[in-house]
């Protein structure tokens, strides 16, 4: 019987149904593909209580995306505009300005939320 995982016990159980589930093949809509889908809300919702996921900083931000982007420092230079900012930005001796982060958040799609945290 499917249910609210409260602990780390089922939260393991959960798991280890989770994985027996997947390693089958079944049809979609099978009782066995609802079970899968039910099993992984569930999983989820605990994670999200027990092991949130912190935001990444703005400089992690900014490095992935330009790996996201198959960019690399020297693009990141184009963006900010000098050499020297680009490599005391990702060295954190230089805060990012308000105009910085509008340019980031335009050229790269970083969310502005990631960018303007304290880092």
């Amino acid at each position: 019987m499917l249910k609210i995982i409260r602990t780390e016990q089922e939260y393991n159980l959960a798991l280890e149904r989770a994985y027996h589930l997947m390693q089958m093949e079944h049809v979609l809509g099978s009782i066995e593909s609802e079970e899968l889908d039910l099993i992984t809300l569930l999983i989820e919702h605990y994670e999200k209580e027990h092991y949130p996921i912190a935001p990444p900083s703005p400089l992690e931000a900014i490095k992935f995306r330009l790996e996201q982007m198959g960019k690399n420092k020297s693009d990141l230079a184009e963006i900010l505009g000098a050499r020297s900012r680009q490599s005391e930005i990702l060295s954190g001796k230089r805060k990012l300005s308000l105009q910085m982060i509008r340019k980031l958040h335009q050229v790269l799609h970083i969310p502005a939320e990631s960018l303007i945290a304290e880092y």
